[in-house]
């Protein structure tokens, strides 16, 4: 898959979206919110307009976070599972309001459940993306221990992805939070051992040291932005890369 411009001016022809559970709230303090949903929906039917072929990780911090369920006392392998089937609920809830704006979706997953979604092949979930259709990769990586973020960029390199957008509720990446700190400073790019020595919370360090090793790239850019998407794609906008 090369790098070239498309046709429609964008950069790249196939890429990895991750955003987190917590992005499909809305206001609300847990769960999903509709109107969110949709927003998103929209979002990302606006760059699969473009002819972009899009993969997509949903965490699943708005129903359940593993690592906080064990803290409490659960088991840490029983939690984890338990933040697995929160993001299979999440990419349903996506898949519902892309297939309702005439965008094809398949929600697969890396845990096997024939009744509500597809088991992840490899080959098949590439065949999807060359008929245009958006794959949502739900369950994780199938394993315990292991973050969105990991399977996010374990998917995007199976998936030949060429970038990882990540998509938060701040326009890049800091030094340190910018909503606590008005003096805090913006990274136009940054090199993922820089991540991982100053602790900057893109993603975690299993996944930055995956997309390090496999030079993908990671796009860290607001979700909040109406269009921010589309416009980032397009070389606009405002954004933090991650790269060698």
């Amino acid at each position: 898959m090369s790098n070239s411009t498309t046709g429609s001016g964008v950069k790249y022809s196939r890429v990895m979206l991750k955003i987190s559970g917590e992005a499909l709230m809305g206001d609300q303090g847990f769960g999903l919110h509709p109107p969110t949903v949709a927003r998103i929906a929209q979002e990302i039917k606006s760059v699969h307009d473009l002819g972009v072929e899009i993969c997509l990780v949903i965490g699943g911090g708005n129903i359940f976070r593993g690592l906080a369920g064990s803290a409490q006392g659960m088991e840490r392998t029983t939690a984890d599972y338990m933040g697995m089937l929160a993001t299979v609920m999440n990419a349903l809830a996506m898949q519902s309001a892309l297939e309702g704006i005439g965008v094809f979706t398949r929600v697969i997953s890396a845990i096997p459940m024939d009744q509500v979604c597809e088991p992840y092949i490899r080959r098949r979930a590439v065949r999807h993306l060359e008929k245009k259709r958006v794959c949502i990769f739900a369950a994780g990586t199938g394993n315990p221990y292991f973050t969105t973020d990991t399977a996010a960029t374990l998917r995007a390199n199976e998936m030949a992805c060429q970038a990882i957008f990540k998509g938060t509720k701040v326009d890049g990446v800091y030094d340190k939070d910018p909503k606590k700190f008005p003096d805090a400073k913006r990274y136009e790019t940054v090199s993922y051992d820089e991540c991982l020595a100053k602790h900057l919370g893109v993603m975690d360090a299993s996944a930055i040291a995956l997309a390090r090793d496999n030079s993908l790239p990671i796009i860290v850019f607001s979700l909040d932005e109406p269009g921010g998407f589309r416009g980032i794609l397009a070389g606009q906008g405002t954004y933090t890369r991650v790269s060698g």
